[in-house]
């Protein structure tokens, strides 16, 4: 099958000098680019890496971090893309629950994380993996079956411990070619790579515009941040789309006062995985003169299942997440798969192209998920995602979750994962993490903890859970508690928690009240 690379190559041979990476060193052309990609393909081929070698990539932000993620799929192996921000603890649970075969990295990170993969790392600022026969690569391998593995990306684990999914190569290139065909993406599009690495958003947003021929601007994502230097990228770089941004992200710029500036020139917003309804409510949509995009779906199910694009007068009383992608089937089905009436609320059942193969080491859990599709072709399958929805006449409304899980900055978070790392405390003895909203509709997670914690501080709570956890797993607040309230099943009482511990008031059943820390 032909994938996003073989794209790539064709651009370079029909325009060779087109810029293809903007990056704070300087441009990169096609040309430039795929003599890169082929070089460190070379040399992973000569490691042994094809059909089914995962490759994990701990590079910096950059067109390193490009490269060697094509050069994986050149190879026709997968990739595991690895936020090198991150704690190495973190770091290396992702590549052991991910399998990895090889490491790409550079020569400092490869000392500091020591992450637990076989055989000496690949190199990306060594010499030998920049002058390697350039022209070897694509004639040396077989284009990749679509149900050979593509990527490894990881959610929240029920067990505390993230869960590895494993996407194809069909799926990924099914759903890049839709983003480009369906958002109208070619050789005139700027977009401006937002979304960190080691989350599958960053695959949309860094290989879409260059699969349809477009500029990729990277700049250190730390500058992406703040609204100054982000309105002043946009505009120096004259960029056309953002294809990941979070609705936290565009309600926080829509509050600035200079809001209408920052949007200016874009073309096209593509926003995921929060509710839009906060930056929508404070007038929004009215910043954005092109298209606005509000898209769906879980990491299962390769990136995006539905798409919404934003009306000028948008109904601001529904998420609404709108129809099916091409190549995706949506169902609204009951506890028994079975379809629920028309207008009445079902759990959002995903099949087609998109489906991941499931999770990796995890089959009790790949079993509960995916499962066979009753109404489907003989071998199809559905993933249950846990989201609640009903349909509308713009698509589906999105209602909420059936389970413990919740959207923190874009991110599927079940609890567990933090109260798992809160009971590695010494002086924790019991922990439940619920979610709150702020004022601006975004969520956060409030930590409820018991325990000999006199004497530990917020600040030290942070400290011990930023050894094994990113950032978005990180609790506002800490609430102490003299005793855990209880069910009279004795259960911890969730819903008890959730009702005072986010307004920071005592909590219902506690010996003496609760004691609750400062927020970040």
């Amino acid at each position: 099958m032909r994938t996003f690379v073989d794209d790539i190559a064709e651009h370079a041979a029909r325009a060779p000098r087109r810029i293809a990476l903007t990056t704070p060193g300087g441009d990169l052309t096609y040309t430039e680019l795929v003599h890169r990609i082929d070089a460190l393909a070379s040399v992973l081929l000569e490691r042994g890496a094809g059909a089914e070698t995962v490759c994990a990539v701990a590079v910096p932000r950059g067109a390193d971090a490009v490269v060697a993620v094509a050069a994986a799929v050149r190879c026709g192996a997968a990739f595991l893309t690895l936020d090198v921000e991150q704690p190495p603890a973190r770091l290396a649970a992702l590549v052991r629950s991910g399998g990895a075969d090889l490491l790409l990295t550079t020569s400092g990170l490869a000392r500091r994380l020591d992450l637990p993969v076989p055989g000496r790392p690949v190199l990306t600022d060594r010499p030998d993996a920049a002058a390697a026969a350039p022209a070897s690569a694509a004639a040396r391998v077989a284009p990749p079956d679509p149900r050979a593995l593509a990527y490894v990306s990881h959610t929240s684990g029920t067990t505390g411990e993230p869960a590895a999914v494993l996407v194809e190569h069909g799926s990924l290139d099914s759903y890049l070619r839709f983003v480009a065909r369906d958002y109208g993406l070619g050789p005139a599009t700027v977009a401006l790579q937002i979304a960190p690495p080691g989350y599958d958003a960053s695959i949309r947003d860094t290989f879409a515009p260059l699969l349809a021929g477009g500029r990729l601007v990277l700049l250190p994502r730390a500058e992406l941040l703040r609204p100054e230097s982000f309105g002043a990228a946009v505009r120096a770089h004259s960029v056309t789309a953002l294809l990941s941004v979070t609705p936290s992200f565009l309600t926080f710029l829509a509050g600035r006062p200079d809001a209408r500036r920052l949007f200016a020139g874009l073309e096209l917003v593509v926003s995921s995985g929060e509710s839009l309804r906060p930056f929508l409510t404070a007038g929004g949509r009215d910043l954005i003169r092109g298209a606005l995009v509000n898209q769906y779906g879980p990491t299962e199910c390769t990136m995006t299942s539905t798409r919404h694009v934003v009306p000028a007068e948008p109904d601001t009383a529904a998420d609404i997440v709108g129809t099916p992608i091409d190549g995706v089937v949506v169902r609204l089905l009951d506890d028994a798969l079975e379809p629920v009436p028309q207008g009445s609320v079902g759990e959002v059942c995903i099949g087609g192209v998109g489906v991941a193969r499931g999770y990796r080491g995890l089959p009790a859990r790949t079993a509960e998920r995916f499962v066979p599709d009753p109404f489907g072709p003989p071998g199809a399958r559905l993933y249950r995602t846990g989201d609640l929805a009903e349909a509308g006449p713009g698509g589906l409304r999105y209602l909420g979750r059936n389970d413990r899980q919740v959207k923190i900055r874009g991110h599927r978070v079940d609890p567990a994962e933090v109260e798992g790392a809160l009971l590695a405390h010494a002086r924790v003895a019991q922990a439940v993490v619920t979610a709150g909203t702020d004022d601006l509709g975004r969520g956060h997670l409030i930590a409820h903890v018991t325990g000999d914690l006199a004497d530990v501080t917020d600040a030290a709570l942070r400290v011990h859970l930023g050894r094994t956890l990113p950032p978005h797993l990180m609790p506002r607040r800490f609430v102490r508690l003299d005793e855990m309230p209880t069910t009279r099943g004795g259960k911890a009482d969730r819903r008890t928690l959730a009702g005072a511990g986010t307004a920071g008031e005592p909590v219902a059943g506690t010996v003496a009240g609760a004691r609750a820390g400062g927020t970040l």
